[in-house]
């Protein structure tokens, strides 16, 4: 099996992944939420084979190309990124030795962790400062 990183998928996966257009689920959720077959066709019919491959981090040369078989390794539902498909792709990838798909799926995953770190509340020194001279103000009546 010849498989190669689809670069296209991949540049589309970072652009989605920094739009926000993400879901951040839990690593066995891909089985449910991965495309059936019939939502692929259907993606098919109305957008085409090109926009379909868009979806996937893989590329089978030996496969003719406007089959669902050219493509492999799936990371979204044809709206979002999935956690679960990229670590789903990073760890079938390695598991077939498609280091260079691995790789991307890998820092597809950074990026995801990075946007999921960048949403938890920070505190901030205003809001200590704040708590302080609240507390100050308290323990002097």
């Amino acid at each position: 099996m010849a498989v190669t990183l689809n670069r296209r998928a991949y540049e589309h996966a970072k652009e989605l992944i920094d739009e926000g257009r993400f879901v951040f689920d839990e690593r066995d959720d891909w089985s449910e939420h991965r495309p059936s077959a019939l939502q692929e066709s259907e993606y098919i019919r109305l957008h085409g084979f090109a926009e379909y491959g868009k979806w996937f981090l893989g590329i089978n040369d030996e496969r003719p190309e406007n089959t669902k078989a050219h493509y492999a390794f799936p990371f979204g539902d044809f709206r979002d990124v999935h956690r679960c498909g990229v670590l789903a792709a990073e760890s079938r990838a390695g598991q077939y030795r498609h280091y260079d798909i691995e790789n991307a799926a890998a820092h597809l995953h950074g990026m995801l962790e990075g946007r999921k770190a960048a949403t938890v509340p920070k505190r901030t020194r205003t809001a200590s400062a704040d708590r302080a001279a609240r507390g100050t103000r308290h323990s002097l009546r």
